[in-house]
């Protein structure tokens, strides 16, 4: 009776397995903080493949290159050294490559050699006494600022005067966010979001059949609201990140400045565009972007964007009368639901 009993369940199972019945997928979640700021990953799965303890393994290499805050990373190395060169790792390098891209295709409005500027305007203070001297704005541009001051050659990067520095917090969150969601890939994770400091990248649907769903924020009237959402936009797969000069400022003189810099101008961004939510497959590219956008005009942000394959943009701007209004290429505009 025993070996009887063996042949329906067989044949059970093969029919199921013919029929294609789907495994139970549970949700996983895994927080913390990295890089200065909070991280949020949720996938699905059978069971739980991918731990908090590999997740901040992954922040943990990558901010041993990159992060200006731990004194032994290779970044801070290559800052504080003398005219040289320095090995980088292969997150580091392909950080840096990315940058070298944009920085091309910005025409120079996104430039890593910015640190230098970014001190010299307390971007790393709450608050500076003055604005800092025209001629000290100058001889920085000259001595320091450019991506001319830097080369990659194989696994090397140098610098040309010991004033020379770097600053990869404008893409190196994004990169790590590829990398996070990457890892995910390579567990057979095929529904997820990584979200780290607000740049997202998610790829669905979900089990039900949902696609992801991302709020995309309001700046809000003073320091204290909270402005809601603008609009919510929905996809399959992508990944979407935004900049403003809303949350972060340098204040002096009791009045407010954006603390993006412009490195052809050594100024802080002084125009119409409030925020720049950006579309991409890749967050390393929505990241690289999305800074160097706020720092053009309106409809030469919007016509830039419109240009690169694979990239959309959601720009919203503050009008000659002071009101605010935004504006959307026809690839972003499909992703809103609201």
């Amino acid at each position: 009776m025993a070996l009887g009993l063996k042949y329906p369940a067989l044949l059970l199972s093969l029919f199921l397995i013919c029929f294609g019945e789907k495994p139970t997928l549970q949700e996983f979640k895994i927080s913390g903080q990295a890089q200065g700021t909070t991280y949020a990953v949720n996938y699905f799965a059978e069971k739980e493949v991918v731990t908090k303890a590999q997740v901040d393994s992954i922040f943990e290499v990558i901010d041993l290159s990159m992060s200006l805050y731990k004194k032994n990373s290779t970044i801070i190395k290559f800052n504080t050294m003398s005219a040289g060169r320095i090995k980088v790792n292969p997150h580091m390098k392909t950080v840096l490559e990315k940058s070298f891209q944009i920085n091309v295709a910005t025409d120079g409005l996104f430039d890593v050699t910015i640190q230098p500027l970014m001190r010299l305007w307390g971007l790393f203070a709450d608050e500076i006494d003055s604005q800092p001297d025209t001629s000290k704005i100058k001889a920085l541009l000259n001595s320091t600022i450019g991506v001319d001051k830097i080369k990659l050659k194989g696994n090397f990067l140098s610098k040309k005067n010991n004033h020379v520095e770097i600053d990869l917090n404008g893409i190196a969150q994004g990169y790590t966010v590829d990398v996070i969601a990457d890892f995910l890939e390579s567990k057979a994770i095929k529904s997820y979001v990584v979200e780290v400091g607000g740049e997202i990248r998610a790829k669905g649907p979900k089990p039900d059949g949902s696609l992801i769903r991302v709020g995309v924020e309001r700046p809000p009237v003073n320091d204290f609201e909270d402005a809601g959402l603008s609009h919510v936009v929905s996809f399959v797969e992508g990944s979407i990140t935004t900049s403003g000069n809303y949350r972060k400022y340098i204040v002096f003189g009791g009045k407010k400045y954006g603390h993006i810099i412009n490195p052809k101008t050594g100024y802080p961004i002084n125009n119409e565009i409030i925020s720049v939510t950006v579309f991409a497959k890749k967050a390393i590219d929505a990241d690289g972007y999305d800074n160097a956008l706020m720092l053009m005009p309106v409809e030469k942000a919007l016509k830039f964007v419109e240009t690169k394959k694979g990239i959309d943009a959601y720009i919203i701007y503050k009008k000659p009368d002071g009101k605010v209004a935004d504006t959307l290429t026809a690839g972003f505009k499909k992703l809103i639901l609201n």
